[in-house]
């Protein structure tokens, strides 16, 4: 595949959305869930995200030709995508967390939701 090099993609904007979104998004849902269940903070859950990014480039890398950290003459291209997989499943962590941090209050402290009387 001959890159297009979009503001988002490298490669094509498919390969963006079934690696980062769909496979990469997946796994991100689940770092928010298990952070909100267990009541863990953010800078883990940024933490979390990071090496997932690290591993959705990758596989950018090896199955759709794009570029990774090295060589140092394609530091700076992996550099800028990785930062934006970072910043997309960063995104789609925090939402999972929130969504399911309300769900939790909502079902604990139910009763705070409850008119009186």
């Amino acid at each position: 595949m001959t890159p297009e090099m979009g503001i988002l993609w490298e490669v094509s904007f498919w390969e963006f959305f079934f690696v980062t979104v769909i496979l990469g998004g997946g796994g991100a849902w689940m770092i928010g869930r298990s952070t909100a269940l267990r009541w863990s903070g953010w800078g883990l859950l940024a933490f979390y995200v990071f090496l997932l990014s690290i591993a959705v480039r990758f596989i950018h890398f090896s199955l759709f030709n794009g570029t990774f950290l090295l060589p140092l003459s394609h530091f700076g291209t992996g550099l800028y995508y990785g930062v934006v997989d970072y910043v997309v499943l960063f995104a789609i962590a925090s939402a999972a967390r929130v969504f399911v941090r309300n769900r939790q209050m909502a079902r604990q402290y139910g009763f705070l939701d409850r008119a009186t009387v």
